[in-house]
């Protein structure tokens, strides 16, 4: 069934992704490629506090990274595995648009 330790390793990165606010800061990096904590919580509606909590959490299971720019810290996707999943995983407009056309 492959490597338990990996297994582990996805499992606990798709519960962080499971989370509706965890995702829409990672969906929000994602087209952001790098964004600040008040820029990510106009996009998400979430408050500066929740942000600045999921991204510690985010950051300290490996899936964001932060660059400091000034006095404004920038957040940015980790690896492209991430890029990948959230880039596959979306909504896709034109997917919606066949859906409404068949029903």
């Amino acid at each position: 069934m492959g490597d338990r330790e990996a297994i582990t390793e996805w499992a606990q990165r798709f519960s962080l992704v499971a989370d509706p606010s965890r995702l829409a800061l990672l969906v929000s990096i994602h087209y952001a490629r790098e964004i600040s904590v008040t820029d990510l919580s106009a996009a998400t509606g979430m408050t500066d506090t929740a942000v600045s909590q999921a991204l510690r959490l985010l950051r300290a299971h490996g899936l964001v990274t932060a660059r400091r720019d000034g006095r404004i810290v920038r957040y940015s996707l980790a690896d492209a595995t991430v890029h990948e999943l959230i880039h596959l995983v979306r909504p896709h407009p034109e997917s919606r648009a066949g859906t409404a056309e068949r029903g």
